[in-house]
């Protein structure tokens, strides 16, 4: 019997990247086209840059005052990336 070496070429992929330590970037690309689509324009519009760092997510505002109301629903934004995303990548969320 011949062994096969066969196996799904997403999970070829991921293992690619881990090698080369490129899945955190990847994850942080795919949060980042999230982030409008969650949001919504207003917020994106006042978005500077998002940073994953490890499971803590920054995210750089222009508001200070959009950056209060935010800091409300914390636990909401974090609910709703991981669900956009399939996993959970986000732990903690931080306005700055």
């Amino acid at each position: 019997m011949t062994k096969s070496n066969e196996r799904p070429l997403g999970e070829i992929i991921r293992e690619v990247l881990k090698y080369h330590r490129l899945d955190d970037k990847v994850t942080e690309t795919r949060l980042m086209l999230s982030w409008d689509k969650l949001m919504g324009n207003h917020i994106a519009r006042y978005t500077v840059r998002l940073v994953l760092q490890g499971s803590h997510l920054t995210v750089y505002l222009r508001s200070s005052v959009l950056r209060n109301e935010l800091g409300y629903a914390k636990t909401k934004i974090i609910d709703m990336i991981n669900q956009e995303l399939g996993e959970t990548i986000v732990r903690e969320i931080s306005f700055r």
